[in-house]
C-alpha cells in the first residue's frame, strides 16, 4: 500500500470524542489505533469539564485538544475538518471503548478503495465476551427506535429488532447497508469533507444515522466489511439513564423531522 495518496502527507487521521472516560478503555483503542502500521495522526478531542487527560497520552501522533465545554460528539469530530482537508486520505471516527487488531485499518483502507462510489467502510463489531453486535441497519422507524431504549418492549417486539439488523442476511458476507453504527467509522477524507462531517443539531445520538442518510444523498455508498472485527464495550447509557434517554428521543424527533 502506497503512503502517499492525492499528495496528502499522511494517510490517516482519527478523532475520538472524549467525555469524562475511562483511562483504561481509552488507553487500549489509543493503542489500537498508534499500532496501525501506516502514516496517521489521532486527534483527542475533550468535551470534559476538566483537562485531566492531558499529559496522559504524549505522542508523536497524537494531539489534545481541550474544549473546556461538552459540545456533543458531532460537534466534537467536526473541530478538526478543517485540519484534515489537505492532510491526510482517510478519516477514522472511533468511540474511546474500541480496541482492534493493526491490520483491520490497513484492510479496510485497501476493500474501500477499490469502488470510487464507497465513502464509508465499516467492519464486524463484537462484544467483548464475542458476541455479535448488530451494527448493520436498516434505516428505523421511530417505533423501533423507541422499543431499542426500553428493555422489555425488545421481548414482546423482536421481529421489528432483528428485522432492523438485517438477520434475515448472510452477516458473513460484506455488503451495502444502509446504516452503519457510529462506534467505528472509517471515511474516504474527501467524503467526509463534502458531507461536512456531522449535523452539529444532534448533541448526542442520530449523527451516525443522519451522516449515512447524507452519503445517500451525495450518491455515494456503505459498506459493511466483516472479515475485519473490532471489539466495542458499547455501554448502552440511553436505556439505563432517562436524561440520555431523554436526549436520545429529542434527537430521534429531529431526525424524522429532518428527513421526514
Amino acid at each position: 500500500m502506497t503512503e502517499k495518496i492525492k499528495d496528502n502527507p499522511i494517510l490517516l487521521t482519527g478523532t475520538i470524542v472524549l467525555y469524562k472516560e475511562s483511562k483504561v478503555d481509552l488507553s487500549k483503542t489509543i493503542d489500537s489505533f498508534l499500532s496501525t502500521p501506516i502514516s496517521k495522526k489521532l486527534f483527542l478531542i475533550d468535551n470534559s469539564p476538566t483537562d485531566v487527560l492531558k499529559n496522559e497520552f504524549k505522542h508523536l501522533d497524537v494531539e489534545y485538544i481541550f474544549i473546556g465545554e461538552n459540545i456533543g460528539f458531532g460537534a466534537g469530530h467536526n473541530r478538526i475538518i478543517d485540519r484534515i482537508k489537505n492532510l491526510s486520505t482517510y478519516h477514522v471516527i472511533l468511540n474511546p471503548d474500541v480496541s482492534f487488531e493493526p491490520s483491520v485499518i490497513p484492510n479496510l483502507i485497501k476493500n474501500i478503495e477499490k469502488d470510487k462510489k464507497l465513502a464509508l467502510i465499516s467492519p464486524k463489531v463484537l462484544f467483548p465476551n464475542g458476541d455479535h453486535q448488530f451494527t448493520s441497519r436498516r434505516y428505523p422507524s421511530f417505533f423501533e427506535l423507541i422499543i431499542r431504549n426500553i428493555s422489555f418492549l425488545k421481548y414482546i417486539f423482536p421481529s421489528i429488532i432483528k428485522k432492523g439488523e438485517y438477520r434475515d442476511k448472510d452477516l458473513s458476507q460484506p455488503f451495502y447497508p444502509e446504516f452503519l453504527h457510529g462506534c467505528f467509522q472509517l471515511y474516504k477524507t474527501a467524503c467526509f469533507i463534502q458531507l461536512n462531517g456531522f449535523d452539529e443539531r444532534y448533541f448526542l445520538y442520530m449523527e451516525d444515522l443522519d451522516i449515512c442518510k447524507k452519503i445517500d444523498v451525495l450518491g455515494k455508498k456503505k459498506m459493511y466489511y466483516p472479515n475485519e472485527e473490532i471489539v466495542h464495550i458499547l455501554k448502552k447509557d440511553s436505556s439505563k439513564n432517562l436524561k440520555l434517554f431523554l436526549i436520545h428521543l429529542r434527537s430521534s424527533i429531529k431526525y424524522f423531522k429532518k428527513w421526514r
